[in-house]
């Protein structure tokens, strides 16, 4: 259940809650924010630390994309 330290943050719940929606690029969710771009990637380096997120480098852009795979524990300790 390591992911749910990755999730305890509400800007990271935040950018999980974007990703739903599909893949976006890094600019994408950092623009999505009031808090500086490099906060944001911190953010995103936990949640890929954690496969919460996976990233992608398209051409200059990382596109990250969400995965729900190491929630799954923590669903199945709730239900």
């Amino acid at each position: 259940m390591e992911a749910v330290r990755a999730i305890a943050d509400p800007v990271r719940r935040e950018i999980l809650d974007l990703l739903r929606h599909g893949p976006r690029t890094a600019g994408a969710i950092a623009g999505a924010f009031s808090v500086s771009r490099p906060a944001v990637s911190r953010h995103l380096r936990v949640l890929r630390e954690h496969g919460l997120v996976h990233d992608e480098l398209r051409g200059r852009e990382r596109v990250y994309r969400l995965d729900t795979t190491p929630l799954a524990p923590v669903e199945a300790w709730l239900v």
